[in-house]
């Protein structure tokens, strides 16, 4: 392929030719420029706004005691460790912090990664391959979905939080099975059902992985995350982790036994062949992991999850459609920090972004591909510093600029059959049509990624 053929084809792309029309026209909901931490109001291009669009939540990011660890690390160990940690990069606090994460999730072992996406993308190629079946809910993380297409195990999805087609997906699956899920789900904000999911992979002997990035830290009465809320951490046998979202620093992390971890200590190529997450990443992680087991930790959670349900009651009581809470086992249920607020088109959700913002309320767009078509939201995450007058304001903002007028039994008909339709296109109802599985996921990576 020459250069050409390559310019050509990107000139002709429509994602492409979208953003430039969006950004041109300063109408892009993405790439937006923080003047500072990502704390509940953030300098935006110099507007001061409400900031709804950030994971920190538990506010780690800007915590004092968090970044004085930081630059304590900083000061001691230097910018970089310039080393993979096959080499020369491993420092004693890789070592303290992994012993941390693996005493604070009741397992063995832990490993450290340099960003979630490389934890995962190491950890399921590392553990899967050739003749192997990877079973994947459709709303799974871009980096699980490209982590099963590096491994070259076959490919199926299932749909979002739906346990009896697992059931059916594993009963045809063949070689070591993995089944992988999120724990809390990042365009979405559901949790998985995972007493139900880890039931159909005992009957089937299939593995269970579950991706704890958005839930660790704020879901649990030790807020290790879903697996813990769901009582059915000795049921799962890999637990991916963030250190990026409500921990307040950058990594990512795998917890399991030994056999697991020494796997991927072997094999796990993102691992091997990158440099080792740096020491001021570290020094953060630490404080933040230590802190979050202490009364104040424990606290920071409960206050984020009260202003998850605070933000949910005022949309519900404006008529803006949002998501259901999570069920729990013992019949109560939860609201995760990550509030959607379905805007069904993208025409009308980029409008919405836009009046939000110039009225200095910032929320996180998701449209397709990164959701289904006819599914675009405003993805609103509240942290635990937020006031409830802060989120009144922006819950005011919404109720004037998304009425309930505007969401006509056309648009419920429309975003219905969006989900349908693509899951049809993924192949979801024939079992045997991995690639388009594959597809399927093709689809939502950029969405994912937004998360």
């Amino acid at each position: 392929m020459s250069s050409q053929l390559i310019l050509d084809r990107i000139r002709h792309d429509k994602r492409v030719w979208a953003y430039r029309v969006m950004r041109d026209s300063d109408q892009l909901p993405f790439y937006r420029v923080m003047n500072s931490v990502n704390a509940p109001t953030v300098p935006v291009e110099g507007r001061e706004c409400v900031m709804l669009g950030s994971n920190n939540y538990l506010g780690m990011a800007d915590h004092p005691k968090v970044r004085e660890s930081a630059m304590a690390a900083l000061r001691k160990y230097g910018t970089t460790v310039t080393g993979s940690r096959l080499l020369n990069g491993t420092i004693d606090l890789h070592i303290e912090l992994e012993a941390e994460l693996a005493a604070w999730h009741g397992t063995k072992n832990a490993l450290l990664f340099t960003t979630g996406y490389q934890a995962n993308l190491g950890a399921i190629s590392a553990l899967v391959g050739v003749g192997d079946t990877v079973i994947v809910d459709s709303a799974a993380h871009a980096s699980i979905y490209d982590a099963a297409r590096l491994s070259r195990a076959k490919i199926r999805a299932f749909r979002h939080n739906n346990a009896a087609q697992l059931d059916e997906r594993l009963s045809r699956s063949v070689g070591a099975k993995l089944v992988i899920v999120d724990g809390l789900y990042s365009m979405e904000g559901d949790l998985a059902p995972l007493d139900a999911i880890a039931d159909v992979c005992e009957k089937h002997d299939a593995a269970l992985m579950v991706d704890e990035a958005h839930s660790v830290g704020v879901l649990g009465e030790r807020r290790t995350g879903a697996a813990e809320l769901y009582g059915v951490e000795k049921r799962i046998d890999v637990r991916m982790g963030s250190l990026s979202k409500g921990l307040g620093s950058t990594g990512g992390f795998v917890c399991g036994n030994r056999d697991i971890v020494d796997a991927l200590r072997a094999h796990a190529r993102t691992f091997l062949f990158t440099t080792a997450a740096v020491p001021a990443t570290l020094g953060a992680a630490l404080a933040s992991v230590r802190m979050l087991q202490t009364d104040e930790g424990r606290e920071r959670g409960t206050r984020t999850l009260a202003n998850a349900t605070y933000l949910r009651d005022g949309l519900v009581a404006a008529g803006i459609p949002t998501v259901d809470p999570s069920p729990l086992p013992d019949g109560t249920e939860v609201v995760s920090p990550i509030v959607p607020a379905f805007c069904y088109t993208e025409l009308r959700v980029s409008n919405t972004w836009r009046k939000l913002y110039d009225e200095g309320v910032f929320a996180a767009v998701a449209m397709f591909p990164a959701v289904p078509q006819n599914k675009a939201m405003l993805r609103l995450c509240v942290q635990t510093e937020h006031t409830h007058s802060q989120l009144d304001r922006a819950i005011d903002a919404l109720t004037r600029h998304l009425p309930p007028m505007d969401f006509q039994e056309t648009d419920a008909t429309n975003y219905a059959a969006g989900a349908v339709s693509s899951a049809e296109a993924a192949g979801m109802d024939d079992p045997e049509n991995s690639d388009a599985a594959t597809d399927f996921a093709d689809e939502r990576v950029p969405a994912s990624a937004l998360g």
